[in-house]
This record gives structure tokens, C-alpha cells and sequence, in this order.
């Protein structure tokens, strides 16, 4: 068996390019990772100036090409300029991961306008458009696979999340329909919807992240990333990472008022 099932998607080393955003840390590292273990080159996206060092680190590790780019993808311009620079470079992707994201847990009446509109940003309009501008080019070579990062968020409207699930239930379903536009162009995208993944990204201590992963709360980052690269070479449309998770998603759709207000009240404490 190879990295993601009898070596699908494995290229002969840096034969191919890969795109990932949001590449510094966390799950974006770890897909950078995986798909430099395939073979394929690659060009790393991130807001952190980190994404300049672990670039060095996988091109060292797995001898393939990897480049850094350091910019802010919370733009409306992002999507373009990163286009118009890969096509100068001559890149051509066979994989573009649309993982950047930044995590929002505050009542929307106390959230700073700003920090609405960059979630907004970053979640939906530059990763519609990354969408656009490189489904095209891979729809016009008759290859390629996206891969875009929803959230389980998506069934839990909770109080304190409005912002950040509305923006994930957005990537779910512009990524089901745009799949079905892509039928039989030789190109696939995919949403993955994981619950819990032990990052900084919640702010969540180590200890915390460890208990998690443990006792199956919480993902591990490379777990998840295994998950997305497996499902977006199968080419499936939604991916939602263990059983067990499908299984709660009718639960946490219809969680009676009861059990939410003392879990507000209970969570409040951790909104920010």
C-alpha cells in the first residue's frame, strides 16, 4: 500500500507541482509534507514568515523543489497576484490545497468588524477564486485535484461560531457544485469537513492537544491530512474524517436550547 491507498497520487519525484496555502503550520504543513513524500515540488503559501523555513526543511528531507511565499491570502486582490506570479514562474499545478484559514470564536456583536470581513475573505473569495483561476488552467491541461478545507463546524451553528461555520458551510457547497461542473473535464476538487484537529489554531494548550488526540476528540494534524490527500485522489466531492463524526452530525444539528445555553454559558469564558 502507498501514502494514500496502492500509491495513488504518487509522481516520479519532481515531475509535478503542488500548491498549498496556510503551509506554515499545523495541517498545511503536514499536507506539504505528504505531497513532497509523493514527489511533487512545491509551492508553499502562508501570512507567517516560518513558511520560509519549513520550506528549506521538507526541500532538504525529501529532495524535491520548494518554494516559499510569504503573503496575506485575507485579501480581495490574493487570489490574482498569486495567479499572475505562479504563471510568470511557469508552474503548472496538478494539486492546489486550499488549507489557509484563521479561527474566529466571539458573538458577532462583539467581533471587530475587520476580523469579519478577513474571515469572509480568506474562507470564501480567495478560495473561489483560487478555484476559478487554477480549475481552468487544469481543466484546459485535462488534469488536476483541488482540495478545500470546510470544518464539522458546518452542523454546529453554535453561538460564538456564526461566523467562522457560515464561512465553512460556504466552502462545502460551493465545492459539491463546482465538482458537478467538473464532471468529466479530468478534474476533481473536494471539501473536507474535520472535527476537532490538535493545532494552535483554537488556542488550545499542548496538554490539552495530547488528551485530545488520545482519547479521539481531537485529530492529529497528520492524520487529517492523510484523510483530505486520500479522499481528493479518490476524487470525492465531501469528505467528512472518521465514522463516528457522520454519525453525530443529525445530533449536533438539532441540539435542543437546553444543552446549548449552558454550554454558551460554559464557553464564554473562551471567546475572544
Amino acid at each position: 500500500m502507498g501514502l494514500c491507498g496502492r500509491n495513488r497520487g504518487v509522481v516520479a519525484r519532481g515531475s509535478a507541482w503542488a500548491l498549498v496555502t496556510g503551509a506554515a503550520l499545523g495541517i498545511g504543513r503536514q499536507y506539504a509534507e505528504r505531497l513532497a513524500m509523493m514527489g511533487y515540488n512545491l509551492v508553499v503559501v502562508d501570512i507567517l514568515p516560518e513558511i520560509e523555513t519549513e520550506a528549506i526543511v521538507i526541500a532538504e528531507q525529501h529532495k524535491v523543489r520548494v518554494v516559499a511565499r510569504c503573503m496575506d491570502l485575507a485579501c480581495e486582490a490574493a487570489a490574482h497576484e498569486l495567479h499572475t506570479w505562479t504563471v510568470a514562474e511557469g508552474w503548472e499545478f496538478d494539486v492546489v490545497i486550499n488549507n489557509a484559514g484563521m479561527f474566529s470564536f466571539c458573538d458577532i456583536l462583539n467581533t471587530p468588524v475587520e476580523r469579519l470581513e478577513r474571515v469572509i475573505l480568506l474562507h470564501d473569495m480567495t478560495l473561489t477564486v483560487m478555484c476559478r483561476l487554477y480549475g481552468k488552467d487544469m481543466v484546459e491541461r485535462g488534469r488536476g485535484r483541488i482540495l478545500n478545507m470546510s470544518s464539522y463546524s458546518i452542523w454546529m451553528p453554535f453561538p460564538g461560531l456564526a461566523a467562522y461555520s457560515a464561512s465553512k458551510a460556504y466552502v462545502k457547497s460551493f465545492t459539491e457544485a463546482f465538482a458537478k461542473e467538473l464532471r468529466k473535464t479530468g478534474v476533481t476538487i473536494t471539501a473536507i469537513c474535520p472535527a476537532g484537529i490538535a493545532t494552535d489554531l483554537y488556542g488550545l494548550s499542548k496538554d490539552l492537544q495530547r488528551f485530545g488526540v488520545k482519547w479521539g476528540i481531537l485529530m492529529s494534524p497528520a492524520s487529517c491530512a492523510r484523510r483530505g490527500l486520500k479522499a481528493m485522489f479518490k476524487g470525492k466531492k465531501v469528505v467528512v474524517p472518521d465514522w463516528w463524526f457522520k454519525l453525530l452530525i443529525p445530533i449536533c444539528k438539532y441540539l435542543p436550547g437546553f444543552i446549548i445555553r449552558p454550554l454558551r454559558n460554559f464557553t464564554m469564558q473562551w471567546q475572544k
